[in-house]
């Protein structure tokens, strides 16, 4: 796998991969671990971690709309600057935008199906409550991984901006660098 990613990827996409999936592994072996470890029933586990399930995806929610915020405003930015930056740059803030807007519409409908009382219902089958609770913690690990993931992103892009339009770093790889022709 090594080779493939470090072949096939640059470092902005590697980097957040790579913490994408480390966040997703530690919450999902952390809530998995939970869940054998407590001796609860699948039904209270769901009961107990719901309200925290819920505080989770609204956060999730809110930082992934003002995510798409600041991306209109880093645009804004190096847009207005006197530097020209490659396509590249702008790719970057396309995929950000994206994963970003993945994230906030999962978030969202899982919010909303999470709020569903179906602990409260009596003619459920017991053994569905524990395939409720891993796929809620499932897509809760997964969402935990992609926010992560949009984090490392957006880091690269500020530090990027930062660099080329705060510090004036001249000879920055997403920079073009417009050379006058000799006549």
């Amino acid at each position: 796998m090594k080779s493939f990613v470090s072949k096939k990827m640059d470092k902005f996409s590697r980097n957040s991969l790579i913490g994408g999936v480390v966040a997703t592994v530690i919450t999902s072996t952390g809530m998995i671990l939970m869940g054998h470890v407590s001796g609860l029933e699948a039904k209270d586990l769901i009961i107990s971690s719901l309200p925290r399930l819920n505080t989770f995806f609204n956060t999730v929610v809110l930082a992934s709309a003002t995510i798409l915020t600041l991306l209109l405003t880093i645009t804004n930015i190096s847009h207005g600057s006197k530097s020209t930056l490659k396509k590249t740059y702008y790719i970057r803030i396309l995929k950000i935008a994206k994963l970003d807007a993945t994230v906030f519409i999962v978030s969202v409908i899982t919010f909303l199906l999470m709020n569903n009382p179906l602990t409260e219902a009596e003619s459920i089958n017991t053994s569905y409550y524990s395939y409720l609770y891993y796929v809620w913690s499932s897509i809760s690990s997964i969402v935990c991984g992609a926010i992560v993931a949009v984090i490392i992103m957006l880091y690269y892009t500020i530090t990027t901006l930062i660099s080329i339009v705060g510090l004036n770093k001249e000879d920055h790889p997403l920079l073009h660098n417009e050379e006058p022709e000799e006549a």
